[in-house]
């Protein structure tokens, strides 16, 4: 790794208390994903020195239509750590993050470990413990998202927060492909979905995400937390906001961000 992608690690790191940055066409090409996957890295390894806890992995660009508009034919994950989550019903707040949204997912929870080149969905549906309803929260160093699949790689797949709902479903027993998805925001529907979207199933992303940690010589653990992507579109947020996600058989996830008087 050069100096150059360690100090772009760091003009990242830096951003989430100094604010949003340029992104980083300066630095490697917008498609450049072994770059990209390299920054991601480097901040990795830095928050696990710092103490940071993994606990599971995102995917993201599970939507052929965004994949399209970053002009790349796959999803990107990032890295959940422990103090990214939000309890049901809980508060984010608006020190914690620069530019939010939120989308609605279908969080899966392993049972038992995966290291498989060829995970399938099979797999995936075997090594599962449950499924759960799921917002993620996402927000982005890079100035108002102006993101190539590159910035959003390097940028932890522009994570930010989750929520993951009380009730826990076997997955088996589930109809993850056609469950509706309602995300409410104060009580209004803000973005409508199913199951579907996400990369025409959801897991169908998690078996992705199984065979590219493989790849790299990475793996899934048991009781990883996996976020297999928006089952709709994502919602931008106001201080104020309280957000509720409604998935068909998995029940609710919801937060609040907290408001301007606070």
């Amino acid at each position: 790794m050069s100096e150059q992608y360690i100090a772009a690690a760091r003009r990242l790191r830096d951003a989430y208390q100094g604010g949003a940055v340029a992104p980083l066409r300066d630095i490697m090409e917008p498609t450049d994903a072994e770059a990209a996957y390299g920054i991601q890295a480097v901040n990795t390894r830095f928050w696990v020195q710092q103490g940071r806890r993994i606990v599971g992995r995102k995917v993201g660009l599970t939507a052929k239509a965004v994949q399209t508009q970053l002009g790349v034919d796959q999803p990107d994950f990032g890295v959940l750590f422990a103090d990214m989550q939000i309890a049901d019903g809980g508060t984010l707040r608006r020190n914690q993050v620069l530019q939010p949204k939120a989308e609605a997912e279908v969080a899966i929870i392993l049972a038992r470990d995966i290291d498989d080149p060829g995970a399938t969905p099979e797999t995936l549906l075997a090594a599962a413990d449950c499924a759960v309803a799921a917002i993620e929260i996402v927000d982005s160093r890079i100035a108002d998202w102006k993101i190539t699949f590159a910035d959003t790689v390097a940028d932890n797949g522009s994570s930010a927060f989750f929520v993951l709902g009380q009730e826990r479903k076997s997955p088996g027993g589930l109809d993850l492909y056609s469950c509706g998805m309602v995300m409410e925001v104060g009580g209004a529907v803000a973005s409508l979905g199913a199951g579907a979207a996400c990369l025409g199933h959801p897991l169908n992303a998690a078996a992705w995400l199984a065979r590219r940690l493989a790849a790299t010589g990475a793996s899934l653990r048991a009781g990883d937390v996996v976020l297999t992507g928006a089952l709709g579109s994502m919602v931008a947020l106001t201080p104020g906001d309280r957000v509720t996600a409604r998935i068909g058989g998995l029940g609710t996830a919801s937060f609040e961000y907290e408001g301007a008087g606070k």
